[in-house]
Order: structure tokens, then C-alpha cells, then sequence
């Protein structure tokens, strides 16, 4: 029998997020509490400001631009206070948010845009550029294009979104409903193994559902009242809106339970050490790559980050040894969770009260779903037993935009979502993640697709064929996209050339993407008989080789 979560079920409210958000009547904290703040230019949001901006944005694109249910935005940026008024005043619309990576070239930008059939796009000045580039490309009229945030720059005549709030006329609009479970409420683009990234279909009920499962995992351990200065808990947001992750645990999560969310527009470890002393931050949300520079970094040790009372880390497994480093240095509390695009994210969580005796669990079920460990040939195992994770529940995606045959793989009939994940649960429900069937590479918790990257190589007038693997990099707690190239005649195989092949590709794709891990050459790729490349080969040879010097980028 599949497992079903331990948590207690509270209903899952059947309205769309504007409803779920803005019309409820249990709220448990004053409309004037601050839940939004850059701590730069301090600058935030009270909730009933972010309320009537969303609906005067909302209001601004349907008399601008005849906003339409089911029109989508594009949101290409970094971290921005506005975001979570312009997410909103888009569902108010009846539209659909599909965010993009701001690290992305304009051929990938441009790729989203148009497979997601965006209507517009919102960025920052900082980014500007590349979106009209992409917006040209894809015909989205330059009109379309409009920025947030605090920069501006006269030499772009180009809108900022409080001129979209102020549209004469726009207040006789009124809001469009949406369907909880049929209607998309994000577009997110998850690496596709085959190369291209595939849009992930959220509907609201997917968000809704995901939000009130963070809370009932929780235990009420988090509060919108109390804690340092009668704020309640504080969040310190670096993790990127554009990500799933940061989409639902931080911009949902905060609006719905009162918790001030502190933006930062992206990581940088001395002004993160700074803004949790300043700020009095209580609660974090991280990935590992953070954790082995708070276990390791001698910056830390100059700031005071004793308000912090958890820490939660996703997007891939930790060692106990750093939990226990980071603990012993900091007595900062680290548990673990586990989450994927297509799930809204959130499925597993540790409690925490067993933060320190489960440490390599990603915790139990969160709750109103199912899951079970299948084997190869699809058969339910028993607790201790090895297999792919499969998982069912109203936060798993509606299948994958544009690719039906992507969704009848990743979607068994009877719904579950088959994650591609292998692992095994213990008898006490606790649930590990060990490997992946997917051939997809975790770079500090971004998706890389091995096929996206080779097919850019193969285009390399001095590369006769090559295979992309992930190797695991253990200071920085991640793994690192490394090529293995067959050369064509006449490339001599130094390390003059591996490098200028590592710059080559790193002016082709988002920073991410990036051959951290180097080149090594090889005679001839090792391919099966159907032509598919034999990953775990070159793992196991990856392992085998000498340590030797990453490329310098």
C-alpha cells in the first residue's frame, strides 16, 4: 500500500490564489503588517499595499493591453520587492506568471517566451537589454516590455509598472476568477533531459495546496507574531523568485502566514551575514552550497546570527558532517526537505524536532498525498527496499506545456507523478533520496540538462562528438557540469584548448550552465547499441581519474 502522510489534514480551501490570499477571513494578522522589505533601500510592502497594487496592476493590463484569462507574463528578473504585486495582479486578471531565469541568454529567454506564448514581459533596468532582444525575436511588441524596481535609465523609453497601475480608465475593470483546479497560475521551466526546457503547468489548487501543506509541516513552530521586537518570525529571502523553491516557500508562504519576508536581490555571503544580524532574522532557507560557506567561510565568524532559530535545505542531499559543522559552529539548527518543480515544490519535510537525528532523511510526507518506490518494472517495494519515488496529491503539476508525450511519461494514469528520483523510506517513515534515473545535473540547485549542453558543443567546428556528465564537487557541496570531448583532427588536446572550449560554451549559456567541471578528452564516447550515451560509464571514470585542476573560469 502507498504511504500516506502522518500530518494532520485541515480542508484545502477550493478558491484560486487571489481568494486564497486576499478573501480569506482567518487571516491572523493586521492588514498594515510589513511583509515585504528590501533592507537596502528599505523600501517594503504592508500587506494591503501589496493588495491594492496587485489590483491596480490587474486593472492596468486589461484596459492596456485587453488582458485576456489564461494571458501569460513573463517575469525575467532578480529578486525584487515587486514581485509578488505583479504575480498577483496577474492572477487578478486571470493571467498566467511564467518566470524566467535573469541569467539566461536571449536565445534561451527567447525560447521560453515563445513556448509559454508570453504576451509580455517584466524585468529591471539591469536586464532590459536582453528582454527587448528576446521580446524582438519572438514579435512581443516592445510596448510590452516594462520594468520594477528602483533603477531607471532615460536612454530606454520603456514603462515602468506603476505607469501600467495608473491606465485611465482601469478601475472599472473587475477580476477575473479562476478555476482552482483547471486554471494555470504559473509557468515554470524545468531542464528537460531530451535538451529544451519544459514548461511545468501549476495550477492554482497546486499552490494553494503546497502552501497549506509548508504550514501544516511547520507544527506552528513559525509565527506572524511574537519572536525578536514583537515582529514575528523573519525570512531572509536569496533564494530566486524565477525558482519554484523560492516561489511557493517564500513569496506564498509569508503573505499567507504573516511571516516578514527580507528581499535580497541575490547571495552574497557578507551581506547576508549582515541583513540576519541587522534584521534579527529567525528562519532561512538554504541549499548546500550555503551551508559548507557558513560551515567553512571566516566572514561568519565577524557577524551575529544567533536570532536565527532553523535553517531548511533542499535541492540536494547534506552529509551529517556538515550539519554537524555548521552546528557546532553556529548552534544554527539544519533540517531537510525535498521538492521538485512539478510538485509545487514541497513534498517532505523533517520535523523539527528530529533535525539532528535524521540528518541525510529529506523527513516524512507532508500531507493529502500518497507515495511508494517502485521498482524498474513498476512494482510497489516494501520499506528498506531501493526504487524510483513516485508521489500523488493535489499539489502535483497538471502535465507539461506543449508536450504530451513528456507528460504521459512523467504521469501514470491513476496520478502519480513518477519524480525520476531514487531512494527508499525507513519503518519509521522517514524518506532518502539516493540517486537519480534522471540524467540531469543539480549545479547549486539549478537544473542542467547534459543534451542541452552537448548539442551547443557538437556545433564546435573543432569537436567530433562529446558526452556532458555531472561531477560532484565535495567543497562546494554540488555538482559541477564537466565535458568529455572527442576532438576532431588537428586540436592538439591541451589544456589551452580545453580551456578556450570552456569559454566558448560559457558565452552561449546562463552562468549555471557553465563547464565548472572542465574537459577531459576522450578516443570515442561509450554509447549503447541503440546510440544513447553511457553516463554512468564516464561516472565510473570520473571517480577512477586523478584529481585533477578544475578549469579556471
Amino acid at each position: 500500500m502507498p504511504t500516506n502522510s502522518s500530518y494532520p489534514e485541515a480542508p484545502i480551501p477550493d478558491v484560486d490564489l487571489w481568494g486564497f490570499l486576499f478573501e480569506r477571513k482567518d487571516k491572523p494578522f493586521s492588514d498594515d503588517k510589513v511583509i515585504y522589505v528590501d533592507p537596502h533601500t528599505n523600501r517594503s510592502y504592508t500587506y494591503a499595499q501589496v493588495k491594492a497594487t496587485a489590483i491596480e496592476f490587474g486593472q492596468g493590463l486589461k484596459a492596456l493591453w485587453d488582458w485576456q484569462k489564461g494571458d501569460v507574463l513573463a517575469l525575467y528578473t532578480t529578486n525584487c520587492i515587486d514581485t509578488p504585486a505583479i504575480t498577483w495582479g496577474t492572477h487578478w486578471a486571470g493571467g498566467v506568471l511564467s518566470p524566467a531565469n535573469p541569467a539566461y541568454t536571449v536565445d534561451e529567454l527567447a525560447f521560453q517566451l515563445k513556448d509559454a506564448g508570453a504576451k509580455a514581459i517584466v524585468t529591471q533596468m539591469a536586464f532590459i537589454k536582453n528582454a527587448q532582444e528576446a521580446a524582438t525575436k519572438v514579435g512581443i511588441p516592445l510596448d510590452h516590455v516594462i520594468v520594477m524596481g528602483d533603477e531607471r535609465d532615460p536612454t530606454y523609453r520603456v514603462k515602468h509598472f506603476t505607469s501600467i497601475r495608473k491606465t485611465a480608465g482601469s478601475a472599472r475593470y473587475r477580476r477575473t476568477k479562476a478555476k482552482p483546479d483547471q486554471d494555470l497560475a504559473f509557468l515554470v521551466y524545468s531542464s528537460g533531459t531530451t535538451g529544451h526546457p519544459k514548461g511545468v503547468m501549476l495550477t492554482h489548487r497546486n499552490i494553494v495546496a503546497n502552501t497549506m501543506m509548508i504550514k501544516v509541516a511547520e507544527g506552528g513552530k513559525l509565527s506572524s507574531t511574537g519572536g525578536p521586537g514583537g515582529d514575528g518570525d523573519k525570512i531572509l529571502a536569496f533564494l530566486p523568485f524565477f525558482h519554484i523553491y523560492g516561489l511557493t516557500c517564500l513569496i506564498h508562504q509569508s503573505m499567507y502566514s504573516g511571516f516578514q519576508l527580507v528581499v535580497m536581490p541575490r547571495f552574497d555571503l557578507e551581506d547576508f551575514c549582515k541583513i540576519v544580524q541587522e534584521r534579527k532574522v529567525t528562519f532561512l532557507y538554504v541549499v548546500p552550497p550555503i551551508v559548507v560557506l557558513l560551515a567553512k567561510s571566516p566572514v561568519v565568524s565577524k557577524y551575529d546570527l544567533s536570532t536565527v532559530r532553523m535553517m531548511n535545505s533542499g535541492a540536494a542531499p547534506l552529509t551529517k558532517e556538515l550539519v554537524e559543522a555548521v552546528y557546532n559552529r553556529l548552534k544554527i539548527p539544519i533540517k531537510q526537505g525535498y521538492g521538485l518543480s512539478e510538485t509545487s515544490p514541497t513534498t517532505h519535510t523533517q520535523p523539527w524536532e528530529t533535525w539532528n537525528t535524521q540528518i541525510g532523511s529529506v523527513g516524512t510526507l507532508l500531507p493529502y498525498q500518497e507515495a511508494k518506490y517502485m521498482s524498474p518494472e513498476e512494482k510497489e517495494l516494501k520499506p528498506g527496499e531501493v526504487g524510483e519515488l513516485w508521489i500523488k496529491g493535489p499539489n502535483v503539476f497538471k502535465g507539461y506545456l506543449n508536450n504530451p508525450e513528456g507528460t504521459a511519461n512523467a504521469l501514470t494514469p491513476d496520478g502519480y507523478f513518477k519524480t525520476g528520483d531514487v531512494g527508499y523510506q525507513d519503518a519509521d517513515g522517514n524518506f532518502y533520496i539516493t540517486d537519480r534515473i534522471k540524467e540531469l545535473i543539480k549545479y547549486k540547485g539549478f537544473q542542467v540538462a547534459p543534451a542541452e549542453l552537448e548539442g551547443i558543443l557538437l556545433s564546435h567546428p573543432s569537436i567530433n562528438d562529446v558526452a556532458v556528465i555531472g561531477v560532484y564537487e565535495k567543497e562546494e557541496a554540488t555538482e559541477l557540469p564537466r565535458a568529455y570531448v572527442v576532438p576532431k583532427d588537428g586540436l592538439g588536446r591541451t589544456d589551452d584548448e580545453k580551456k578556450a572550449i570552456v569559454d566558448w560554451l560559457g558565452k552561449r549559456v546562463a552562468g549555471h550552465k557553465r563547464l565548472r567541471g572542465g574537459v577531459r578528452w576522450l578516443d570515442e564516447i561509450p554509447k549503447s547499441a541503440s546510440g544513447k550515451i553511457l553516463r554512468r560509464v564516464l561516472k565510473v571514470k570520473a571517480q577512477e581519474e586523478e584529481q585533477g585542476p578544475k578549469a579556471k573560469l
